[in-house]
Order: C-alpha cells, then structure tokens, then sequence
C-alpha cells in the first residue's frame, strides 16, 4: 500500500512537465496527507478519550448512587429490594451505563439490570471490597469487549457494611458516541482537502501563466539566457513600471547612463525609488523617460555619449510600463561624413546604369554623362572622342595610343569661375604625349593630378587656355579612358574648381567606374549609328527612288520608318548589352515596300507589302520579294497568279532554311503580307489581290470613300497551294486609289478599325480636288504621331482613262487575206495619229503576228492598237498556246516571225486572259530615235515573204 502510494506520488510529482503542475499536484500531495496524519491522530485520541469517559462515567455513576440519600435506610429496611429497585433503574439510565447493581452484605443482588438475578447471590467474594473501604474499578474484558466495573461500598451510621454498588459500562458503548461524530470529522476533512486543492489551483494557474508553462529546466534557461543578454548584450537596457521607477536596467545601460553599479544596494535603492526623474540624465532624455511616448532612434547626448534612444511599452506583453534601449552611437559619428559619401557615388553609380544610355546618340550620351556628373562628383566635364570612333564607314581599330581627337562635349556648373576656357565642341585636339590625357590614353588607366597649379606638362598643352582655366580657379582632374569590348572610344575628363576639394585616389576609381559604365554606353550608340546607317542605305537601295512614267496613274508615295528606339525603349537588357543595339540598330529601317510596275497595254500595277520585324533581315527579305513581284509582273500574270508563285516563293525559301537547323529563325519570309492591284486606264478597271494585307481604299472624284470588299487570303507562305481569289472593281476618272500598310491605321493606342475610321475621315476631309501629294500629306498628318512605332507605307494613286481616239482596234477574220486589208487600217490609224515615222515597223509586226494567230489560233481574232507614250500592238484570240522565240536554221522555211518581232518592238509578251491569250508587242515613237530605220526593214523583208512561217 505504502509503496504505490509512493509511485502515485512520484507519477504526480514527475509527472506534469511545467513548474505550476508540478507544484500543484505537490500542494495536493502534501494536503491530503496532512488531513490523512489528521484523521488518524483524531482516532486515536477517540479512542483513549473513549476509556477515560467509560471509566469516569462508571464511577461517577457507582459513587453517585452509593451517596444518594435513603439508600442506607432502604439497606436497613425490611424489604431493600422493593425500594432501591426503582430508583436504580432510574439512576442506570441516567447515568448512560450498562449495568446499576445493589449488593447487599451477604452479596445478593438487591437491583440490576436482568430482573431474573434479583435475589441471586453474588458467586464472588465481597469483602475485599469492603475491607478497602473506598471504591475500586477493574477494567474486564467480557464477551462484548472491553468495560469498565466500579464497586463503591455503602456503610451504616455507625460504620458497619451494609452492602455494595456496582457500576458498569462497555467501552464500546462509549465508542458509538464517537462513531457518530467520525461522519463529521471526515466532512470536514473533505472541506479542508478540496479548499487547500482550490487554493493551490489559483495559485499554480496564476504561476503558470507567470511563467508561460514553462517547467524548472525551462525557466532556468530562460533567466540564464535573461543574464546573458542583459550583461554580456552590447546595448544598454531599462525596464520602467507605471510609475515610471526602473525596474530594471542592465551594466551597459548603467555604464552608458552613469548609474551606481547593482552590487551598490543603497545607491540602486535610491535609483529604483526615485524613478527616472531621478537618474540625473539630461533633460531630453529625462523628459522621453518620464513620458513614456514611443521613440526610435532618438539621439540623446549624455556626457561625451551619443546616445541612439528606443522606447516601447511593455504592453500587451508585460504590465503597464516601457522598455528603454540604448546605444552607443558615438563611433558612427565618425563615420556619417564617410558613409554619406560612399552612399552618394554608389547613388551616382546606379544613376548612371539608368540615365546614361537612354538614346542611341553619341553626343546624347555624352551630355547624359555629363549631366550627372556635373556638379555632383565635378566642377567640370570634357569627353573627347577618337576621329575614327566617329566615322561610320569605316570599323574602327582597337588602339591605345593617342590620336586626334574630337570634342563633343563640354558641361560645367555655376561654380563661379564663369565660362571656362575649354576647347570648344567639335575641335580637333591632338594632345601631346606628356599630358596626363594621353598619359591615360597609353595606360588605360585614370590619371589624377591633384594639383595643376604645379603640372607643367599639362600646362604645356596649351599655355594661354590653362593659364586661364587656373586664373579662373581650377585646381585639379582626373582623366579616364572610355574603354569598351576592347576599343578605346575616346577620354572622359573630370575638372574641379575653386571652393571643390582636389581629387584623390577614391576618385580616381569612381571616375573609372563611370566612364566604363558611359563607354558602353557610347559605344552602343556608336555601333548603333555605323549599323543604321548601314541598314538605311541598303533599304533606300531597294525602295523606289522615283515612280515611273506612265499615264495610267498620278502617284505619290510616302515611306515613314519606324522610329529609332531607345535603349530603354528596347528593354530587356542590360545597357551593355549587344543585344540592345542588334535589336535597334536598324530602328528606322522595316519591311514595308511599296512600289508602281508599268504593264504592257498602258495597264500599272500598284503594290504594297509588309515584312515582319524590321533591321537588315527585314530590309533583305523585303528587296527580295519586291524584285520577285517585278519578276512576276514582267510575265504579265494576273494578281492572283502573281501573289500564287509569292506564296510559293516564300514557302520554298523557309523550308529550305528549315532544313538549314536552328539560327535561320531571324531570316524567314513567312508572315510577309502583300496587296496587287492591276489598273487598266482603256477600260478604267481595277483588279486587285491581297495575301494577308489590309484591302485599298477608293475616294471617287466626289470626294465619296469606298472600301472595296477584297477577298483576303493567308500571308505569304501561308496559303499551301490554295487559291488567291481576286476582285475587279470600275473607278471612274479622277478616282483615288489608297494602298498602305497596317503601321498606317494599327497602333498600340488604337485598334484597326478606329485606324480606318480615322483614314476613312482625313480621305473625307482632304477633299475632292486634293492631288495625290495632297491626300499623302493629309493623311500623314491625321494618322502618324511624330515617330511612329512601326514603318507607314502609304501610296496614292489617281486614276486616268484613255481617251476613246487614243485607241483602234479591229476584228480580223481566220483567212490570210484579212492580214492585207489589216496592215491598211493600221497604216490609215498611224497617219490620224502622226505617227507615220513608225508605220512600217507596225505594219511588219501586226502582219507577223496576225497571220500567227490566223494559222495557230482560234477564233475569234482582234487587234488592238494604243497610243499613248509608246505604241502598243495586240493581237488576242481564243487559244491558249503561245508561240516561243527561237533562231531557224537556214534551212527551215519558217520560223523567223517572231525573231523578227522582237527584233523591231521595244518590248514584247503574252498575256493569259479568260478567253485565251494577248499577243503585245511595244514600239518606241518616232520622236525618240528608237525607230528602226526602214532601209533595214526593206533589207529584211527580201528574204521573207508573208508565208515564210
């Protein structure tokens, strides 16, 4: 029993992991066995009190009753047991005994308890008894228990014995009085148990939250670790209540504050008692303690100190009060003078990184750097860069040493030393080899003279403008080459003046620092300039320099390129980036091209397109799809058939590319768009064709703008072999014809239909009677912010119509015959026209090819002839075969017709129509000298007759 017990108690002890548990259960532990010692010790004591009283109430009852009055009367008397019966029964009862027994001498039983041994002798021996003459009690043991007899004995008035009076009493009778009482006692002691368990449960629950349910172990840690950051913390500390008294304060705060050292009890006493007030700190810091407000970084002087003040309540964490912080700041003010400069060069460092750079523009670049440097590192700044860093023709040389040099630029701040005696910007300076420019030049390295007062070499330069640059209060530089990708771009010159401290060697490498960021910076814009002009040239290689002459149209044209991004704009990238000036360099140079192809039969052909991305690629891809378009064009093909073999085109040279692998995605033509339009100004129709590109627009000779429904197909490349479907549409004479590309009505700002409405509008608003130049500027001006983001293609075309004389033409039947009277209407035709000079060499083409289309063709045969600025033969009919050039043998019979066409036509062809083909044969006008002379015709004409084919 003992020893679980004992376990329980351990479990109790050991068990709870937080001081406040086990204190509790050691609380409760310690009651209950109090109570238990309690309860046992109250037994015992019962139990010994039970004995005394059987044994007092034993004899109190024997002796009262022996002493009652009449009792030696009723012993004398006749019948004794008559009288006393009755009142010992009274007397037992009052007494509380088991047992009142009168004896008489003889020892019968005069009274008792059991009327049945009334009158019974007493089997002992009474005199002992009465011999002894005073009252004895025994204590027996009977079957009952323990218990208590006294025996008094009762004597006559003259001393004789007249019997004796027994009293007796269990002591378990006794006991029963106090077994009642035990329910009680025990209540009690439950009382007492769950009081002193309520207590202590107060008071480890407040423990508890005291110490955060931390056990022994935890707390110990915790007022080590409280120690060591309050002694051994380099940061002073105090810990104020309400009241404002320190609580609290740590060595490095009583060392930093003056304060009496802890181990002085009076003297901390004293602090603790008077409170903040009482510290006999300055008044600033006095007034911050006593109020208690929140404070960062307060900076107190205290004594030699200079104090970094914090102040925080201790609330919600703590009771009311503050905690208080200190640190010694005296050493970092040393240091603040130092640490702000370094945090301004590394600010001017950052800066440059994003404030030099932000054009492609050498001289912007130059003056970039300038700005920032001037006045916050210098007085003054000079950059000179090498001549041959300057010439965009040639690719410069890497070199180090010294050569002509350029200024571009030169900066300085109000200093007042007034305008400084420099080089202007733009001279040529060829610095001597004993200045500290060419000196770093040399090195490649900055140079510092720290005082120029004393440089004869630098004064050597030139006397008169250094003499007046130390008049005026220079006093000292540092020259740094501009050095990037292993080119020397030129130096950066950095000046102080009067009221400036002289450079120093920190200087001289912040200077460095600036200037190579600045170097990259202008070469960027060095290789930018080289690669745009480059690329410019290439691009106004492959545009159309001028329109050429026709009359079916009036033309104007206008090619915006897209303007020149900044290397902010490009993004992405660092500014050192190659990548920067790759993907801007050609800025300004695009894909869109645009041009006007003369057509056999007065016809033109009016062509836009647009390559995707712009520099050198989309230059190159341009040039080659517009010299496609005019190879196509000079086949005579219709505008569907022309954009099928551009698509084609295009479609061969990226799969041949794609076969190349990876590095030809920078070069591939998909995507291209492009939009064909054939005008015929004899029958004063359009027919047009788009792949991928925005239709034309028509502004009628009333002002009235139309957009044709175009069908659009896929880009360029696109298509895979699927129709290009095309549309004729009627334009009056005078009509506007507008083709452009989508950098035209598409901006980030605005989608491609508010870039319509807004072409549709300035067309409207440009009027009736503008010309072509005038709808372009009109145009331009209400569509193209200044720089456009993408490259504008614009062209203007205003249609003409042949007049009805301007043009013959006959119907020829299939009989040889027909090609005489032919040849006559011709001749007739060519003298109304004054053009007689030439007659011949028409007569001799249309016979040839009248009399081809008579033999090979099918009917029906017509000739038509056109005269405008050439003379245009046609002979058409139904077949679709065309003849070939070629030289017949001398002895073929035939043959010869066709050498003989292109012999005396300027140009010739065949056109495909929907009925058949054209033959077209062009002749010069007498006018220009190009008309073959006619002896030679009549030399020609011996050798063949009509037939000869």
């Amino acid at each position: 029993m003992r020893g679980r017990f004992v376990r329980f108690v351990r479990s109790r002890v050991h068990g709870p992991r937080t001081l406040a548990g086990q204190i509790f259960v050691l609380q409760v532990v310690v009651v209950v066995l109090l109570v238990a010692a309690a309860v046992v010790v109250l037994l015992v004591q019962a139990r010994g009190d039970s004995e005394r009283d059987a044994q007092h109430r034993s004899q109190t009852a024997a002796q009262t009753y022996a002493h009652s009055p009449g009792l030696v009367a009723a012993l004398s008397g006749r019948d004794p047991a008559a009288v006393l019966g009755p009142s010992a029964q009274a007397a037992q009862q009052a007494a509380d005994v088991d047992a009142l027994t009168v004896l008489d001498v003889n020892g019968v039983r005069l009274t008792g308890p059991d009327p049945a041994q009334i009158g019974m002798r007493y089997q002992g021996n009474l005199g002992p008894f009465l011999a002894a003459g005073q009252s004895l009690t025994t204590k027996y043991t009977t079957h009952e228990g323990q218990a208590y007899v006294t025996v008094v004995p009762v004597y006559g008035r003259a001393g004789e014995p007249l019997g004796v009076v027994v009293a007796a009493i269990a002591v378990a009778r006794v006991n029963e009085t106090v077994g009642r009482q035990i329910p009680w006692l025990a209540l009690g002691a439950a009382g007492a148990l769950a009081l002193s368990a309520g207590a202590t449960a107060l008071i480890s629950r407040r423990l508890r939250r005291q110490t955060r349910g931390l056990g022994p172990s935890g707390i110990t840690r915790m007022y080590e670790h409280h120690d060591a950051v309050l002694h051994a913390a380099r940061e002073g500390v105090l810990i104020l209540d309400a009241d404002r008294r320190v609580v609290l304060a740590n060595d490095e705060a009583r060392r930093l504050l003056d304060l009496p050292p802890e181990t002085d009890t009076a003297a901390d006493a004293d602090v603790v008692r008077g409170g903040a007030a009482a510290l006999g700190l300055p008044a600033g810091l006095t007034e911050l303690l006593v109020s208690g407000r929140d404070a960062s970084d307060e900076v107190h002087v205290v004594g030699d100190r200079l104090l970094a003040v914090n102040q925080r309540p201790t609330a919600p964490y703590g009771s009311a009060g503050s905690v208080v912080t200190l640190r010694d700041t005296t050493e970092l003010r040393a240091l603040a003078g130092q640490a702000q400069a370094v945090r301004e060069r590394l600010r001017l460092l950052y800066e440059a990184g994003v404030r030099v750079g932000t054009t492609l523009d050498v001289e912007r670049t130059t003056q970039e750097l300038a700005n920032l440097c001037v006045p916050r590192f210098a007085d003054i700044i000079t950059v000179d860069l090498l001549d041959t860093m300057l010439d965009v023709d040639e690719p410069p040389a890497p070199t180090t040493a010294p050569g002509r040099m350029r200024r571009v630029t030169s900066h300085w701040a109000d200093w007042g030393g007034g305008v400084p005696a420099l080089y202007p910007i733009g001279e040529v300076i060829d610095f001597a080899p004993t200045t500290p420019m060419a000196e770093a030049l040399r090195e490649g390295r900055g140079v510092l003279r720290a005082d120029l007062d004393t440089d004869g070499a630098w004064q050597a330069q030139a006397p008169d403008r250094t003499a007046r640059l130390i008049e005026a209060g220079v006093h000292s530089l540092v020259t740094v080459p501009l050095r990037a990708r292993g080119l020397v771009l030129g130096l950066a010159t950095f000046w102080r003046g009067a009221g400036s401290p002289a450079f120093d060697a920190d200087d001289v490498s912040f200077a460095e620092e600036v200037a190579a960021r600045a170097a990259v910076a202008v070469d960027n814009a060095r290789r930018y300039t080289r690669e745009h002009t480059t690329a410019v040239t290439l691009q106004r290689s492959l545009l159309p320099q001028a329109l050429p002459g026709q009359d079916a149209v009036d033309a104007a044209f206008r090619y915006l390129p897209a303007r020149a991004a900044t290397t902010a704009d490009a993004g992405g990238g660092e500014p050192d980036d190659a990548a920067v000036v790759g993907a801007t360099a050609a800025a300004g140079v695009g894909g869109d091209w645009f041009d006007v192809i003369v057509l056999p039969g007065a016809r033109v052909a009016l062509v836009v397109g647009d390559v995707v991305g712009h520099g050198l690629h989309a230059a190159a891809t341009m040039g080659q799809l517009r010299t496609a378009v005019r190879n196509f064009s000079a086949l005579d093909l219709p505008p569907d058939e022309v954009l099928g073999h551009l698509d084609e085109l295009v479609a061969g040279i990226d799969q041949d590319l794609d076969a190349d692998g990876p590095g030809t995605e920078d070069v591939r033509m998909t995507g291209a768009t492009c939009l064909y339009v054939v005008y015929d100004p004899v029958a004063g129709r359009a027919v047009a064709a788009r792949a991928g590109h925005p239709g034309p627009m028509v502004v009628d000779p009333a002002g009235a703008v139309d957009y044709p429904d175009v069908p659009v197909s896929l880009p360029l490349g696109l298509n895979e072999g699927l129709p290009i479907e095309t549309a004729a549409f009627d334009l009056a004479e005078g009509s506007r014809l507008v083709l452009f590309t989508d950098g035209l009505v598409e901006r980030r700002d605005r989608d491609v239909d508010a870039g319509l409405r807004l072409l549709r509008d300035a067309l409207v608003a440009a009027g009736p009677a503008a010309t072509p130049e005038e709808t372009c500027d009109a145009v331009i001006a209400a569509l193209v912010a200044e720089g456009p983001r993408d490259d504008v293609a614009l062209l203007v075309a205003r249609t003409q119509v042949l007049e009805n004389a301007q043009v013959a033409s006959w119907d020829v039947p299939s009989d040889p015959e027909a090609v005489g009277v032919l040849r006559a209407a011709c001749a007739s035709q060519l003298d109304a026209w004054g053009l007689g000079g030439i007659d011949f060499t028409a007569e001799l083409i249309l016979s040839e090819l009248v009399t081809n289309a008579i033999r090979y063709g099918t009917a029906p045969i017509r000739v038509r002839l056109i005269h405008e600025r050439a003379l245009t033969c046609e002979v058409s009919d139904a077949s679709s075969t065309a003849p070939h050039l070629r030289r017949a043998a001398t002895t073929d019979e035939g043959g010869r017709g066709l050498f003989l066409v292109a012999r005396f036509a300027a140009r010739w062809g065949t056109r495909y129509t929907a009925r058949g083909k054209v033959i077209w044969a062009e002749l010069p006008l007498a006018d220009t000298g190009d008309a073959p002379k006619a002896d030679l015709g009549e030399a020609l004409l011996d050798q063949f007759d009509d037939t000869g084919w």
